[in-house]
Parts: C-alpha cells; structure tokens; sequence
C-alpha cells in the first residue's frame, strides 16, 4: 500500500512539473508509438534533426510515465535512490522557477503496458507530429487488453491528438496503421518498402566490409530525391525503417534530406536491437537481446536465414512474455518458423517448451533442438557448441536476461559495455 501510494504520488508530481515545463517553453513535439521498433526510430529521428534543432530525445526506452515527464524535466533515472529523486524535483523547480536554455524540440518515445497508459501522457504533452512504427497482429503487453485490436488502439491514441492537417508518419508496410490512419483528418506521410511509401526504400542489402557483414544499406527515393541510407552495427532489413522515418520527419518539419542524412551519420542503432558482434570461435552473434515479441521475433529469424557468409545458423530464444491467451500459439508459431531459418534450436524458458516441440515437428532433429529454463544453465553449453563460420541469433523478453548469454559468447570481452542491461542497477537482479 505504501509502495503503491508513493507510486502515485511520483507519477503526479512529475505530471504537474512536466505539464508547467511544456506550457512555459512550448517546444515543438515529435511523439512516437507501436509495438516495435520506437527507440530505433526515436534515436534515427533525433539524428536526422540533430543539425537543425536544439532538441532532446528520450533515453534509451523510457517512455513510460516515468520516462517521459523525466526526459522534459532532463534528469537521470534515479532509479530507487530518494536523494537522485529529490535532486529531480528541486531540477524541475528550476526550470519552472528561473530562465533556461531550453530545447526547441523534444523527441518522446511513448509507450503503453495497460490501459490508459498514453491517456495519461497525453495529459503531460498534446504532440505537433506523430510517428508510429508498427502495430503487428499479436503485440507485446497484449495479455493487459481484451484483445490485440484494443492495444493497437491504445498505441494509435497519439495520431488523435494531433491537430487537424498535423503530421501523422506511418509505416506504409503496417495494413493497421493505413487503415486507422485514413479516417483522421491530419497530413499523412508514410515509409517503408512498399512501392507507393512516400519515403520508399528499395535494393536492400547487407553492408560488407572485407567480405564481413557489418551492417544495412538501402536506396532511398522521397519525391524528385534519391539517396542512400547506411547503418552500421546492425543487420535486418528493418534496421533500415527507422531511418525512413527520420527522413519523413524531416520531409513535414520542411528540412532538406542532404541535412536529415548529413546528421544520420551520427545515428547508432540501440542496444540490444539486432546489433552484431564478433564471436568466441571465429563465430557471429546477432544481438536482439533487448525484448521479445512475435513480430520482432519473425524478423530476427528472417535476418538469421538470409545472413551471407554463415555455415551453421543457431537461434537461441528466449520465452516471449506478455502475451497472453495467445501466448501457446505464437511460442509453437515461432518454433515452426525457427526450423525453416536455423540449422540448431535452444529454447531458453519455460514457455519456449512449446517452441522447441514445434521446431522439432517442423524437422529439427536430435541435438538440434535442445531446451534449457534459464540463460544461465544455456551459456556452457553454447560456449562448447559455437564454431568458425556460426551465426548466433541470441533474443528473448527483457526478464529471461538474454543478454548473459550475448555476453558469454563475445571474442572482446570489451564489446559487453555495447550490451543492454549494463548498469548498476540491472547487474544487481537475479
């Protein structure tokens, strides 16, 4: 009960400075939503613009209602600490209180767990440009809402709030966000790899360096302009969306695309989202230790089985939380697909039972399927299979703590500061 009224109190106070800091300073809001890919595209944004505006993007994935009146405050995550808490509200009281060089834009990653999450962010800051990524048929945090089409509705709740002839930016591959998007009456602006996307991607491939796979390049085509898109670190074609969207942020906001690509340059993709690393063995990880959902999953698995270069391919998975009623189906879903992209399955969790069974009807046989509950017990095992010419894709919701095994298995031990879950705090949970 205390917990929870402290709770409360927080998410109240940070609600009022926030309110009072966004009605002083009235900075320009770019807003972004879905079920995947928002830091990636919240950090491919800010990149884009970076050369322009004087902004603020949210760190890392804090877009909850903690996350977001923090980034316009401009403060730390203080975590459980009272005093970084206190340090927080007496930061605010300045802004309010005293003049400061505030941002001109401010780039927010809004997310929702349960019902009603981004009615109350909308209550802090009313956005002038909405993004939203993607709202797959089964999302993550489904198990919170009566059904996938509710939870898709909660993440489309910011293109409602837009203005009439506002910016809305969608993804042209999402048939939901189309759909929804054609009966308001906002500017839309779409991305992707669809022929009609207004920023269209096309000729998609792997960034080779020495005949090593060390990231994505794409053409793009926005009106009378083409141009090419590269990002490093990370493999999968939607690594490349994020960076389409940037460009249609910068399209609505009236900046030129030499500029949006010039600051692109400096665009890294998130930890944890498809990153790739060099392996124990002479063997390649794929990073997507970061969360888990089908969506996401089904992408991973497709980066796995088109990665060039590879002998065997391993697909070591995690449980996918949050999913609900639908949670059996999806598990035993992924487990079919996981046999059409991988030569060895390792089912980590509980629910990845499921999974491994599916994998195993779909052709995986013997050894090629092995199942362990955590990531823990997984690492030896994986330490002693990986050989030269292995790609090992490494994903799972954010509680099964992939990321032990990605660290593990890495050649430079220094590379596990790229990692996700390097803090303090993280490092001290089971």
């Amino acid at each position: 009960m205390i917990k929870r009224f402290a709770r409360l109190f927080i998410t109240s106070l940070l609600a009022t400075l926030s309110r009072g800091i966004i009605r002083k300073y009235k900075p320009k809001i770019i807003m972004i939503t879905g079920s995947v890919g928002k830091t990636a595209t919240k950090d491919a944004i800010a990149a884009a613009l970076s050369n322009t505006y004087f902004l603020r993007k949210s760190e890392k994935s804090f877009n909850s209602e903690f996350g977001v009146p923090l980034t316009i405050i401009g403060a730390k995550n203080p975590w459980t600490n009272i005093f970084s808490w206190l340090r927080v509200f007496r930061q605010a009281a300045a802004l309010l209180l005293l003049p400061s060089h505030y941002p001109k834009l401010l780039v927010l990653e809004v997310g929702a767990d349960r019902p009603g999450d981004l009615a109350h962010i909308l209550h802090i800051a009313t956005p002038d440009v909405v993004v939203v990524t993607r709202l797959p048929e089964v999302p993550v945090h489904v198990e919170a809402y009566a059904t996938p089409q509710a939870l898709r509705d909660e993440e489309f709740t910011p293109a409602y709030a837009l203005a009439p002839a506002a910016p809305l930016i969608i993804s042209a591959d999402d048939p939901h966000a189309l759909a929804m998007a054609a009966r308001l009456p906002v500017r839309v602006t779409t991305y992707g790899f669809r022929e009609e996307a207004q920023v269209h991607l096309a000729d998609v491939r792997p960034l080779l360096e020495n005949g090593r796979v060390i990231g994505m390049q794409a053409s793009v085509r926005v009106e009378n302009f083409a141009g090419n898109i590269k990002v490093r670190g990370s493999v999968g074609r939607q690594q490349l969306a994020p960076c389409a969207a940037a460009l249609a942020a910068a399209r609505v906001l009236g900046i030129s695309f030499a500029d949006a690509l010039a600051g692109m340059d400096s665009y890294v993709p998130p930890q944890g989202r498809a990153r790739i690393f060099s392996g124990q063995n002479g063997s390649v990880l794929i990073d997507d230790s970061y969360n888990a959902s089908p969506a996401s999953t089904e992408e991973a698995l497709d980066t796995l089985r088109t990665l060039p270069n590879t002998t065997r391919r391993i697909a070591v998975l995690g449980d996918m939380l949050e999913l609900g009623r639908y949670s059996v189906e999806e598990h035993e879903r992924i487990g079919r697909l996981s046999a059409e992209s991988a030569d060895i399955v390792i089912a980590v969790g509980i629910r990845t039972r499921g999974l491994a069974v599916a994998a195993q009807d779909a052709g995986l046989v013997g050894e090629s399927v092995q199942i362990f509950d955590t990531a823990t017990e997984a690492i030896p095992a994986l330490v002693a299979l990986v050989r030269d010419g292995d790609a090992v894709l490494v994903k799972g919701s954010q509680s099964m703590r992939m990321e032990r095994i990605v660290e593990a298995l890495l050649e430079n031990p220094d590379d596990k500061k790229q990692l996700v879950r390097q803090g303090h705090e993280w490092k001290q949970r089971p």
